[in-house]
């Protein structure tokens, strides 16, 4: 931006009536329109009724100096740019002058080219910072439609991914810990990918048996087995034109595998007990909270589907490397719980959210959600205080009472008997905090007492 191409409104404040005039002179037939004043406090007056768009003070001025203009005029605007004219060379005038928030600073004696120059750039700068603004407000304001609430570098790391895989529609495994947010990003790739309205299917792979995933997935023709009374289509027809998104794909069989396979890579389903392929346009989205790669290693998930799968992974970050977006997403959960049970809550107070702020969160975005959600339904004053936080960390499992190192399996099983207990044995609640649905939180405590 120049002076040529827009105009502004200069407010020129200096004691020494010649500045002013020769100011005045210099605007002249430019877009500039200059308004000079002796008196700063006549100039505040006039900025107060008035404003400006850009102020060029002295510093040293009877009855109010420059530095308090500049704190009078940030009281009344933050944004507007202020520069400090003086005749003293001392570079401490200069950083007291930026300190008070001056924009930029100008040494006498100067001509009125130099003095242009530096409003030039002054609003340059300005007008950037503005717009960098209003795109950082409506980044946030997206991410907050889609619930991926946070600004931290690895979720802006993790949404950067997000957008740039969107637009085109590749397969994605979206990887992380149980409760970080996988079904949000899937559910951000599809709306941002340019047709939001076409259909987003979501298929539980790990509260499923292989039967019923078949037919799920694939459908079946009326008679294909018993029960089949009538036609049924598949998720994955249900889905042409947009997204299946396969939740806990590492828990399917390796039937189930070569099936998927085979349908990811012909692009076309067979219905159970049917005998005519049906083309299918999906875009395929799975996510995990195991390691497909080591579980290829392992032989448990077939090496060409996952390459099949792979063509970007997206890793969401757990909560305890985003620890600086744990204010705002409190915040935004407490307004959306509000609102919907009608509770006039405003958040919590400091103590209990510096307590939260230091929380392991082993559950992650799900589990700092569903304690939002409890406080607020038994709120009874608009700042709440934290009640029933487990322990300020994870439980020390690692080692056993004689100091030997325990298994996975251990520490997992000691684990969940210990949100089980938080919970009072709510096990709706527990899988919730654990990030496994009932079923599989049933299967385990089954396994273990078997």
């Amino acid at each position: 931006m120049t002076r040529e191409e827009t105009s502004h409104n200069l407010m020129f404040v200096d004691d020494d009536p010649k500045a002013g005039e020769l100011l005045r002179r210099f605007c002249a037939g430019t877009p500039y329109r200059c308004e000079t004043f002796r008196d700063p406090i006549e100039a505040l007056a006039h900025f107060t009724q008035s404003g400006a768009d850009v102020v060029v003070t002295d510093l040293r001025m009877p009855g109010m100096d420059g530095l308090e203009l500049l704190a009078r005029i940030r009281e009344l605007d933050t944004e507007v740019p202020v520069v400090i004219v003086t005749a003293y060379s001392g570079l401490e005038h200069a950083i007291e002058a930026l300190r008070h928030g001056a924009s930029d600073f100008l040494k006498k004696p100067f001509d009125m080219e130099e003095l242009m120059l530096v409003v030039d750039k002054t609003l340059e700068r300005s007008r950037l910072h503005r717009e960098n603004r209003i795109l950082r407000r409506a980044l946030q304001a997206e991410r907050k439609q889609l619930s991926l609430v946070g600004n931290s570098p690895a979720l802006t790391h993790t949404y950067s991914l997000i957008e740039r895989v969107a637009g085109v529609r590749c397969n994605v495994i979206i990887s992380g810990e149980s409760g970080t947010g996988k079904e949000l990003a899937a559910r951000a790739i599809h709306n941002l990918g340019g047709n939001p309205d076409a259909p987003f299917v979501v298929v539980d792979c790990g509260a499923l048996s292989d039967t019923l995933l078949e037919s799920e997935l694939f459908g079946h023709e009326k008679g294909a087995f018993t029960g089949a009374s009538a036609m049924k289509r598949g998720l994955f027809e249900v889905a042409r034109g947009g997204t299946v998104f396969l939740d806990e794909i590492g828990n399917i069989s390796e039937a189930m595998q070569i099936k998927l396979l085979r349908v990811i890579q012909e692009r076309q389903t067979t219905r159970v007990g049917g005998v005519r392929p049906i083309d299918i346009d999906v875009r395929c989205l799975v996510a995990t909270n195991a390691d497909l790669e080591e579980m290829v290693r392992e032989g448990q998930f077939r090496a060409d589907l996952f390459h099949r799968l792979n063509v970007v992974t997206i890793t969401m970050p757990p909560l305890r490397d985003r620890r600086e977006d744990i204010p705002e997403l409190l915040q935004y959960f407490v307004d959306m719980f509000a609102q919907q049970y009608r509770r006039d809550v405003k958040g919590f107070d400091a103590a209990s959210l510096r307590q939260l702020e230091n929380y392991a969160w082993p559950g992650n975005v799900r589990e700092l959600k569903n304690l939002v959600e409890r406080h607020v339904v038994l709120a009874d004053q608009p700042v709440m205080q934290l009640e029933g936080l487990p322990e300020r960390s994870a439980p020390a499992l690692q080692v056993s009472s004689d100091g030997e190192l325990r298994s996975l399996a251990e520490m997992e099983w000691d684990y969940i008997q210990h949100v089980l207990a938080q919970c009072e044995g709510n096990r709706t609640k527990a899988a919730g905090i654990l990030g496994i649905d009932k079923s599989t939180l049933w299967r385990k405590l089954q396994s273990h007492t078997s």
